[in-house]
């Protein structure tokens, strides 16, 4: 554990640092990155081992709360914001709120101001899902000699603009081989093969749960069948509450011991009370 002061100059502890994941080039190690959700997921995350967190803005205060020492993303979706200057305002603001990096596919440009203002900037290379209009849909990258050195000046492209970190999505894992000690970037493999600094798979993948397309991607791979629970819960749960529903509309529920009674001899007292009540105003 790293003492640090994260971006908004509060003393701080990281599992890694910027200056530690960079050292991962020619190491032999990889660590491992998911994508928490919600609470439970992060506690998850945390018990299960990960090294990485990746997370949307409004999970960040979950992070911070129950795991104060992982690294962890943040960033934006491409149209969240209608101008470079709204988008790297946030940034700032993800920063000050304990982000250890920030992720963005807008402009080089834009990457470059964050990465020239210190912020720890991640980016996204091969398939970019919100891009796919550009591919003619969701497909592999690399996979010719030509579209491999595409994706390798990609990569030298964003070391120039100051890129700290990339998301290599769906690009053929030989092409990641090749160039992941070529790059001072860190590389978070998606789908690209195991030569990375970092693996990520998304948390609903992993425990297979329901996906975003109608099956699964081929680079997902479940680790366990939460799926199947999901859905034995619902099962219960509709079955407890036609249960509910029946005995209500019979006047059978409440039962009486799940009711409230009067003290012994109090009703005899407040039913002859009742009786006899007449208006204070009369």
């Amino acid at each position: 554990m790293k003492r640090i002061y994260d971006f908004y100059r509060r003393p701080a502890k990281r599992n890694y640092t910027v200056s530690d994941l960079r050292a991962l080039k020619g190491s032999g190690r990889t660590l491992s990155m998911a994508n928490p959700a919600n609470s439970d997921e992060v506690r998850a995350c945390v018990e299960a081992g990960i090294d990485l967190l990746t997370v949307w803005p409004d999970q960040l205060k979950d992070v911070r709360d129950i795991a104060p020492y992982h690294f962890t993303g943040v960033g934006a979706s491409w149209a969240q914001f209608g101008s470079d200057d709204e988008l790297i305002a946030h940034a700032y603001e993800m920063m000050r709120n304990g982000a250890d990096m920030y992720y963005t596919v807008r402009s080089f440009d834009v990457m470059e101001r964050m990465a020239r203002d210190g912020i720890p900037v991640q980016s996204h290379v091969g398939l970019i899902p919100t891009f796919s209009h550009y591919s003619g849909g969701l497909r592999a990258w690399g996979r010719t000699a030509e579209e491999a050195m595409k994706v390798y000046a990609t990569l030298k492209r964003m070391e120039d603009a100051g890129v700290f970190a990339v998301e290599v999505e769906c690009v053929a894992e030989e092409v990641l081989a090749a160039v992941n000690d070529k790059t001072n970037l860190v590389t978070f493999s998606l789908g690209s093969g195991k030569a990375a600094d970092a693996v990520i798979c998304f948390i609903a993948d992993i425990c297979g749960e329901a996906s975003e397309e109608d099956k699964p991607p081929k680079h997902a791979h479940a680790f366990g069948n939460v799926g199947r629970l999901h859905r034995q819960i619902n099962l219960e749960r509709v079955e407890a509450l036609g249960k509910f529903h029946t005995e209500v509309t019979a006047h059978n529920f409440p039962y009486p011991q799940n009711n409230v009674r009067m003290h012994d001899g109090e009703q005899e007292k407040f039913l002859e009370a009742l009786d006899k009540w007449q208006p204070a105003h009369i």
